[in-house]
């Protein structure tokens, strides 16, 4: 992979914890697939708000990127967390435009025991990330 490739600022923002960052690399017309919802979710507004819980729910210090094919315009990066003793697995698809910026973001996540753990965790947070 070539350090040039667009997923870098995405892994800076996960360096950073950087929710504030995320406004200028996701597209206005970003889609966001959840591993828990069956709808896609459109929109910058609805995506961050996915992913900022997902950074305060997933990304503690056992949060690690363990491998990442990135080409052209995309990049499959798997990682491994580990909540509450239950040890995750999951992979986010990304797809960027021509500027660099976030088009389609799809999270898988195994196993069901940990899909289950993250739902509960993620609604909670989303609940809480909600504005009033």
């Amino acid at each position: 992979m070539t350090t040039d490739h667009p997923v870098q600022a995405w892994h800076a923002l996960v360096a950073d914890r950087s929710i504030e960052g995320l406004d200028a690399l996701l597209a206005d017309d970003v889609v966001f697939h959840s591993p828990i919802v069956h709808t896609p979710q459109q929109g910058r507004a609805v995506t961050k708000l996915y992913l900022s819980a997902a950074f305060q729910v997933l990304f503690n210090e056992s949060f690690t990127y363990v491998r990442e094919v990135a080409s052209g315009d995309s990049a499959a990066l798997e990682f491994t967390s580990e909540i509450d003793g239950v040890v995750l697995n999951g992979i986010d698809l990304i797809r960027f435009d021509a500027e660099g910026r976030i088009v389609d973001f799809k999270v898988m996540i195994r196993p069901l025991k940990a899909i289950q753990l993250v739902h509960g965790l993620m609604a909670r947070m989303l609940e809480s990330l909600k504005p009033s």
